[in-house]
């Protein structure tokens, strides 16, 4: 189902609320929250609506769905913008208090939909009075009548949750968490429009048809909703604690990477430091100074922050230095969609520094999938010593799924010593497996040594030799190469051998692994992977690749992956691309591989 209303409705809020009622019901969850871009567009215009779809049900949900079996049209512009989405006798459910003349303009109508019997007759159109039936509800409220109407997103809420059985009590719970103590009288108003919402559906006869989903069939345990970005900052928490090292997060505030500081902020109590700088090229030299001191370093950013980084990732990438480099991307270039999905960062990942500078990159495929994703950043960083570029994307950091959370004890140890004062140190001497150096904390005696941007020997001098930078160059690659060494077997979703192989990374996984399931249901000779890590490549994907007649790569970018599988394994990977700033469709998936099987 799908939320959407004028930025200043609170769809956000009540499109969270519905997926944590869900979550408490017992059900799988998949969101995709869609916001502007402006901070406050006209209101009530198309430019300024926003929304937040959801699915949900009793089985294992990977999308947030390809189109809603119930839309909540708060304006016309919301009718406007999303109605091309809602399937024929789909729920509509609108708030014709708002249909009036100039709202009507704003959005583009020159006539009301609403009063159109074919519009009328095409869905199963549930019209409420929503500003009107809130200012009765909340006649006795304190509240001034502009407040008392801006309680109609949890009247809609509450009306929701009768159709389709969810409970009430989280929500309610989260009122007086946010406003009892504060706002005693906007946590009662919201909570009184809630349950008149609710008691509405129970008297109305349209809203009979009401929907009970079984509980989701899952693995015993404590679940929460998580989103990509919270998922992350618990991760990067738990890697720094597993590796007894203490954290230190700079960054510079940006869309949609800004929630990871905002997170760590409030965990200062592990020993979290973080830094709000000037600019991101600041973030990103306190990260590299606070790796020289033994700090577990990261930082945050998109693609734009990624660019102005650049430079110093070369000088943390040849000083060695441990330093964990989180990409959430959106769309571009420049600043293009902030508030969109895209997945064009992996070329700039790959090469986007001067010199051969090549570094370790993963991705995250799911929400839940960054709180590992990012462990396996801090292991790969303090174990090989080396930068680790970390993609996430909007579509992954925003959305949200129930997490089953981990036992803390269970958690695999991180490996990372410091060298030892009572030993002799040499800068750039290697470890013979991993070919990373170890570490000194600068200041104690017996270790002091240099490191910097200038090529160096092994002792940390300054050396401009010819073959002594040749070397190093191809240490330093040979040590990210080595990465594969530890990389477990790639999972593949199918038959070990067939047709035809989907290859994906990031947040695709969703609506790759659902098309490829529901064709394989089918009959189809159809396997599909994900890749995790996207540099070094794991050992063994080539002779998978061989193993099928055909390879398809879908991406939301001009197909980037596909470009680096054809260059590597001189296969005719198909791109399949989309930069829509919208994530793939299942639908649009099954059609293109059915197309290539044909």
């Amino acid at each position: 189902m799908r939320f959407a209303g004028d930025s200043g409705d609170g769809m956000q809020t009540i499109g969270e609320r519905f997926t944590d009622s869900s979550a408490f019901a017992g059900n799988d969850i998949a969101t995709l929250p869609d916001f502007p871009a402006e901070i406050r567009a006209p209101a009530g215009t198309i430019a300024g609506v926003s929304g937040y779809q959801l699915q949900f049900g009793s089985h294992s949900i990977l999308t947030p769905g390809d189109e809603p079996d119930a839309l909540v049209a708060m304006n016309p512009a919301a009718l406007k913008s999303n109605i091309s989405d809602l399937p024929e006798g789909g729920m509509l459910v609108v708030n014709v208090d708002s249909f009036k003349k100039m709202n009507l303009k704003k959005a583009g109508y020159e006539s009301n939909p609403l009063e159109d019997e074919e519009f009328r007759k095409k869905y199963q159109l549930i019209e409420l009075d929503l500003t009107t039936l809130t200012k009765e509800a909340l006649s006795e409220s304190p509240l001034k009548p502009s407040d008392k109407a801006r309680c109609k997103n949890f009247f809609a809420l509450g009306f929701m949750c009768y159709v389709y059985g969810r409970p009430l009590d989280p929500t309610l719970k989260f009122f007086d968490q946010k406003w009892g103590k504060r706002l005693p009288e906007v946590a009662d108003a919201n909570s009184t429009a809630l349950k008149a919402g609710h008691n509405l559906g129970d008297t109305m006869e349209t809203a009979r048809n009401r929907y009970q989903l079984a509980k989701a069939v899952v693995n015993p345990g404590v679940y929460r909703k998580i989103s990509g970005n919270e998922a992350l900052v618990y991760g990067l928490v738990a890697g720094a604690q597993s590796a007894n090292r203490e954290l230190l997060y700079s960054g510079y505030p940006i869309t949609p990477a800004s929630p990871v500081l905002e997170g760590l902020s409030a965990l200062k109590k592990f020993g979290i430091k973080t830094v709000q700088a000037e600019d991101e090229i600041a973030a990103m030299g306190v990260a590299i100074g606070a790796s020289f001191a033994g700090d577990l370093s990261v930082v945050a950013t998109s693609g734009p922050g990624m660019c102005l980084k650049s430079e110093f990732i070369g000088l943390a990438s040849i000083t060695e230095l441990p330093v964990i480099i989180c990409n959430v991307q959106r769309g571009g270039p420049s600043t293009g969609l902030p508030t969109k999905t895209e997945q064009s960062d992996l070329l700039q990942s790959l090469f986007s520094r001067h010199g051969d500078c090549p570094l370790p990159v993963i991705a995250a495929h799911s929400p839940s999938d960054c709180f590992e994703c990012s462990i396996e950043a801090c292991r790969i960083a303090l174990t090989y010593c080396t930068p680790v570029i970390y993609l996430s994307d909007l579509y992954v950091a925003n959305g949200a799924e129930p997490w089953l959370v981990p036992n803390a004890a269970d958690l695999p140890a991180i490996e990372a010593k410091f060298a030892d004062p009572d030993e002799e140190y040499i800068s750039y001497k290697r470890n013979p497996d991993t070919l990373a150096r170890t570490q000194a904390i600068p200041g104690q005696p017996g270790l002091e040594h240099r490191i910097g941007g200038l090529e160096k020997s092994e002792d940390g001098g300054v050396n401009y030799d010819p073959e002594n930078h040749e070397q190093m160059t191809h240490l330093r690659a040979e040590k990210v190469e080595r990465i594969a060494d530890t990389i477990p077997p790639t999972q593949l979703h199918g038959e070990a051998e067939g047709d035809l192989l989907v290859i994906g990374w990031g947040g695709t996984y969703g609506a790759i692994t659902s098309a490829a399931q529901a064709m394989q249901a089918e009959g189809f000779s159809i396997s599909s992977l994900h890749l995790r890590h996207l540099n070094p490549l794991p050992k063994d994907l080539g002779e998978i690749i061989k193993r099928f007649k055909k390879v398809i790569v879908p991406e939301l970018n001009l197909g980037q992956l596909s470009l680096v599988l054809r260059a590597k394994y001189l296969v005719d990977a198909i791109p399949l691309t989309k930069v829509q700033g919208k994530p793939f469709k299942v639908s649009e998936l099954r059609d293109s591989f059915h197309k290539e099987l044909s």
